[in-house]
């Protein structure tokens, strides 16, 4: 079986989302994962109900390195985030599951 919650998405502008709207948390998920896949796995892990979620994904960047050896080119690694909103009055605990 997959491993589909990857991380917790601890960043400044979540921070700010949470601190508006308590019960919406971010994660970084598998890429191949769907929103019923995240939400099953949310559910079992936290014990919470999941109101609705909704997914972003990154593709990786191109970068060029310049060496002695000539030019490299390749790119950054792609990702999933998953804005995930829970019923009113339920929270997570990130920190304490860190």
């Amino acid at each position: 079986m997959k491993s589909v919650l990857i991380r917790p998405l601890i960043t400044e502008k979540m921070t700010k989302i949470s601190e508006k709207q308590p019960n919406k948390f971010g994660f970084i998920v598998s890429v191949d994962a769907n929103k019923i896949e995240i939400a099953k796995a949310i559910k079992d892990k936290f014990n919470v109900d999941v109101t609705s979620v909704n997914t972003v994904r990154h593709q990786g960047k191109a970068r060029t390195q310049f060496t002695r050896k000539g030019r490299f080119t390749g790119r950054t690694a792609k990702f999933k985030k998953a804005y995930v909103t829970l019923k009113e009055g339920q929270t997570i605990d990130i920190f304490g599951q860190a």
